[in-house]
């Protein structure tokens, strides 16, 4: 079986955001990045069926040539092969992120049986660039998969929504997009990231697309923390710190 997993460099959780001074991009000066969670339960995934069935399994990503860390990092976990279609650091919108992948993916001599996606990237959360794939390919979709099974070239995939579960079955060739609890992704080992220093990741310029989408600014949602408060000092700060404790449940 072969495998193909679209991946998208951001910024990691928990970061403090600034913006650029014309409030119009992240200043990643001082960020740290990986890939979604969502897309670490897809690589699970490909690595798996992988494992258990034979094949290839390739890791695709539209972005800067820093990027190049991310797929190291998953081909450390089992991937084959990587490519970078490189960017000049823009973020593309999602007709022109979409496109580029179709043009990249049938210019691969490999008609991938499975094509898998995050179910939305963690900076964006655009949730649409898999269905235009799926839609261009002409390929079945389902979304939001939370099981998924594979035998005898079908695929059955389990959503939950809400208190119930959906099954669906779809044959391959498919697009499948997984969300964070379909498994456990594993942490590259060190003989693994030695392995993936020589694994083979193809650069490719992608032809730049007028954007439909205009970004006109960007704003930092406020913290609602107000910082380190300051009760009193010696003996005089014990009523004080009572009457949090009684606020916020701990003391009756």
């Amino acid at each position: 079986m072969d495998i193909l997993v679209c991946l998208k460099r951001v910024p990691l959780a928990g970061s403090t955001f600034l913006l650029t001074p014309d409030s119009r991009d992240i200043n990643t000066d001082f960020l740290g990045f990986g890939i979604s969670p969502h897309e670490e339960n897809a690589v699970e995934a490909g690595v798996q069926l992988v494992e258990q069935m034979g094949g290839t399994l390739t890791l695709l990503t539209l972005g800067p040539t820093d990027a190049e860390e991310q797929l190291r990092t998953q081909l450390a976990i089992g991937a084959t092969r990587g490519i970078l279609l490189e960017t000049e650091g823009e973020d593309w919108d999602p007709q022109a992120t979409a496109a580029a992948l179709v043009e990249a993916i049938n210019a691969e001599e490999t008609k991938f049986d499975l094509i898998l996606f995050g179910a939305e990237s963690a900076d964006s959360a655009g949730y649409q660039i898999h269905i235009r794939v799926a839609h261009a390919l002409s390929r079945p979709i389902v979304t939001n998969v939370k099981t998924m099974k594979i035998e005898n070239g079908i695929a059955q995939c389990e959503r939950a929504v809400g208190s119930v579960r959906e099954l669906y079955e779809t044959t391959l060739p498919a697009v499948i997009t997984v969300r964070d609890g379909l498994n456990i992704p594993r942490y590259p080992s060190v003989p693994g990231r030695i392995q993936a220093r020589k694994k083979p990741i193809e650069h490719k310029k992608p032809e730049p697309r007028v954007p439909k989408l205009e970004k006109v600014s960007l704003s930092v949602s406020p913290s609602n923390s107000t910082g380190a408060q300051i009760l009193g000092t010696g003996v005089e700060a014990v009523p004080a710190l009572v009457d949090v404790l009684r606020t916020i449940g701990v003391l009756a």
